[in-house]
Parts: C-alpha cells; structure tokens; sequence
C-alpha cells in the first residue's frame, strides 16, 4: 500500500498546488464535465473523499444508508454543497477529506475489502479509484485554464519550464486499473469477454514499458500510457490518440473501456 498511497498524495498534492495559482473569478470557470464550474470539481471531489473516509470507517450500513438510486443525482450533491462556500472554504474541506482517506487505507492491507457503490473492491483498487478521479478531474480543470488535455512537445516548453500537464509515472496506476476493468466494461453492456483476455502494452514517462494482462493472448492495445489514461477516464476519444488496437475485441476495448 505505501506505493499507491505516496503516489495518491503526490497526485492530490499536485492538483492543490496549481489551484492555488488559481483567482477567485477563475475557480467559476466552466468545465467539459456535467457542465460544472472549478468550484463544482473541487467541491465533488471533497464530497466523494469524505463519503469514501466514512464508508472505510463504518462499512457496509454506511452505503446503504447513502440509498444511491440515481448515480448523477448523487454526483451533484458535492456542488451543490459546495457553491454555498468560498473557495478557500472549498479547498480545506478537500484537504480534510483526502486526508482522512490516506489515513485510514495507511491501516489496511492491499486485499484488505472495502464495499463501494458498484460492489466491494480491494484496499488498493480504493486506494487507485482515488487517485485516477483525482487525476480525471484535474483534467477537466486544466483544460478550462490552460485549453488543452495534453502536455505540450518537449520542444515547446520554456527551459527548466514544467508542464501542469505532463504525464508522470503515477500513471501506471491508472493504466492498471483500465485493463483491470475490461471485464467489467464488456459485462456492462452485456458483450462477451474474451477467453484469452485482452492485452495492454503501453510506453510511460521515460520510455518506462509498462505490461498488463495475459501474455499469450492474441487480443492486445499498444500505444502510449498518457493516450491510453486519458481514454479510460473518458477524456480523450481513442480516435484522437495514437494507440493502436489488435484483434476485435481489443478494437471493441477502446471504444468501450472506462473506470468510473
């Protein structure tokens, strides 16, 4: 657990950094998501950690309790509660809840079982649910101020100059996590997995060759592990990346993949 857990923490640190470069008048940006303002994004977020550090403490009554019938009208409870504050109001609620998570997986073992909304996930899977969400809506922020997903060529930075979006090798968790819920995409929409499996080859930061799924199967996505995260959390069409798809259902893969 400390790996994923120094990288949650990295993750979450890095987004609290470059909100507070952020004015007042820009944190009521609008975002591509559910066409929430950077408030409403922080304000999910702080939302979801809270409920997340509640559900590690008291279990499975504290979900049911929640009664979820409706995932989107759940969702906005967050902004909701959020726009009645200042945003410094805002950003400390967050803190306090991430905090609070990290502090309570620190505790657990990796297979260590935690109930979530779509069914009971290992302390690690928690732990990486966490820091991909993290991750995924700081993208939509990014994107209203800096109007691009993407980090820039190399060629185009400023010298010693850092990209806010540059991919960085926290991403292996939000890769893992991609292949890992496959399975479950295919079951979703009621379409058989393959046997065999489906492959994911990917190039990180750093050339770093990253490797998840079954070796001999002939069902395989290649391509660079920024383009692949960006696909799994359903900011990035896989037709605008460059990653390449072998075999139907591995084609099927990228148009139906996701791990929200």
């Amino acid at each position: 657990m400390r790996e994923i857990l120094s990288d949650l923490v990295a993750e979450e640190q890095q987004l609290d950094q470059f909100l507070q470069t952020l004015s007042t008048r820009q944190w009521k940006k609008k975002t591509q998501t559910n066409d929430w303002t950077i408030q409403d994004q922080v304000s999910h977020l702080a939302h979801m950690e809270g409920f997340a550090a509640e559900i590690i403490s008291q279990g499975r009554p504290r979900l049911d309790a929640e009664d979820i019938t409706d995932i989107d009208t759940w969702h906005a409870k967050g902004p909701e509660e959020g726009r009645g504050q200042r945003h410094q109001e805002v950003i400390e609620w967050w803190r306090h809840g991430r905090a609070d998570v990290v502090d309570a997986l620190s505790r657990m073992l990796a297979t260590d079982r935690i109930p979530w909304i779509y069914g009971d996930i290992s302390a690690k899977s928690f732990a990486t649910m966490r820091l991909m969400e993290t991750w995924a809506y700081g993208l939509d922020i990014k994107l209203a101020i800096l109007g691009r997903i993407t980090p820039l060529p190399p060629d185009e930075l400023e010298e010693d100059e850092e990209d806010p979006l540059a991919d960085t090798p926290r991403l292996r968790h939000i890769a893992w996590l991609g292949q890992k819920s496959l399975p479950f995409a295919f079951e979703q929409l009621d379409e058989p997995f393959p046997k065999s499996g489906i492959r994911v080859e990917l190039m990180g930061p750093k050339y770093a060759a990253w490797r998840f799924g079954p070796e001999d199967t002939d069902q395989v996505i290649r391509g660079m592990a920024g383009d692949w995260c960006r696909v799994v959390v359903r900011r990035q069409s896989a037709e605008d990346t460059g990653l390449k798809a072998v075999g139907p259902a591995a084609e099927r893969a990228l148009e139906i993949v996701r791990v929200d």
